[in-house]
């Protein structure tokens, strides 16, 4: 392997292109019984998103492991949704999403927490360049169901600026702030 490759590898061995991290989530492999014995086939869960508040996930399949997860991370990259981010670290509210039996909950956390989610979820905030949230899974641990449940839950979040604008007024008004006299110092 060449330098210059291994050094476009991240720190969990996943190579991406220039813009985009990508995290194998769940690989599941299924059996056909044919008459001369088994055909084996590859379900791949891939997470996609380029660490500013833009990720996807994707599922591929195919006969072959890296062929899945090529046909996962194009399908990622053709699914992403963006999400409003806190100072470029947190979510901006709580939020809960689900999806089938899959239930989470996801709450923003001050400076410093770090990434407290499990498994699945914990790939969707990476990729989604998220530093400090908190998270639940109640219900299925199914990773698709998971994810699923997590996009729904961030697909929820609103801005105080997107708020601002679907209602006809100013961020000061939605947050109760007035605004700084001159001179005056504010406090962040």
């Amino acid at each position: 392997m060449a330098r210059q490759e291994r050094n476009q590898r991240n720190d969990r061995g996943e190579r991406g292109d220039n813009e985009f991290v990508d995290r194998l989530v769940h690989i599941n492999r299924v059996a056909k019984v044919v008459k001369g014995g088994r055909r084996f086939g590859f379900a791949a869960l891939v997470i996609v998103g380029d660490q500013k508040g833009r990720a996807g996930f994707g599922k591929g399949k195919a006969r072959e492991v890296p062929e899945a997860i090529r046909k996962a991370t194009e399908a990622a990259k053709n699914n992403m949704i963006r999400v409003p981010l806190r100072e470029g670290r947190t979510l901006h509210h709580d939020g809960k999403g689900r999806h089938g039996a899959g239930k989470v909950i996801v709450r923003s956390a001050p400076p410093g927490t770090g990434i407290i989610a499990g498994g699945p979820m914990r790939a969707v905030f990476e990729a989604l360049g998220i530093q400090d949230v908190v998270a639940k899974s109640n219900g299925s641990s199914n990773a698709y169901n998971m994810v699923r449940a997590t996009f729904d839950a961030l697909s929820q979040q609103a801005s105080p600026r997107m708020v601002a604008n679907r209602r006809g007024k100013k961020v000061s008004d939605i947050l109760g702030r007035r605004p700084a006299q001159e001179g005056e110092i504010v406090e962040a």
